[in-house]
């Protein structure tokens, strides 16, 4: 029986849950490692052996460790390419480079703005610290301009890098939940009729579903 790979961290998070549903995507079996940060545990010696920023998810496979959310997604996809969804991360270069250059919009320019209003709307009332409205309003505005372009390009396709689902779209599901369900600015994305139709399908997936349902059992 495979050995299954370890993720460290709470699927609360963006980036450990942007890992996990990619596990469940790719069919592969892990093993979720609670890490309290509010213990400080994610700067245990231990944990920093295996992730030197002391920041979560931090992921082993067997005697491999990796860091980085989008880096872990993307050795998953490599490594288990027969596994899950076959295609999630393309099957030759030009759809692998689709997939790239949205994943890079992603990282470059979607989660800057979504970071900052998850934490600013969805986790600082929980933390019982004082939201920025300025800093909100800014990134709101930040976020809505990159939104257009979405709008415009799915308007072209069905999903970000074609008309297949793939880790570009996956990679934006963590942060837009937060948004859609957590705050009051779901409309952000509700309101375009094809960032809607999109963030509708892709939401609704099996694999977000159990990433979801594992976020309810820790809350």
């Amino acid at each position: 029986m495979a050995t299954p790979v370890k993720v460290y961290g709470p699927p609360l998070s963006t980036a450990v849950s942007r890992v996990l549903a990619c596990l469940h995507e790719k069919d592969v079996l892990f093993q979720l490692i609670p890490i309290n940060m509010s213990k400080g545990e994610h700067k245990s010696p231990d944990f920093l052996k295996i992730q030197p920023f002391g920041q979560v998810p931090a992921f082993q496979d067997e005697n491999i460790s990796l860091f980085e959310s989008r880096a872990i997604c993307r050795y998953l996809c490599e490594k288990y390419a027969e596994k899950g969804n076959k295609g999630l991360y393309g099957t030759n270069p030009l759809a692998k480079a689709s997939i790239d250059q949205w994943l890079e919009a992603e990282g470059q320019s979607f989660n800057p703005p979504s970071s900052v209003l998850v934490f600013q709307l969805a986790f600082a009332p929980r933390m019982k610290l004082k939201q920025d409205p300025a800093v909100i309003s800014q990134n709101e505005e930040k976020l809505a301009k990159v939104l257009e372009v979405y709008e415009k390009r799915l308007g072209e396709s069905r999903f970000l890098a074609g008309d297949e689902f793939s880790l570009a779209d996956l990679s934006h599901l963590p942060n837009a939940h937060y948004l859609v369900n957590a705050t009051d600015r779901g409309e952000l994305f509700t309101s375009k009729k094809n960032v809607g139709r999109w963030w509708g399908e892709i939401s609704s997936r099996d694999s977000w579903k159990k990433v979801v349902d594992m976020q309810k059992q820790r809350t």
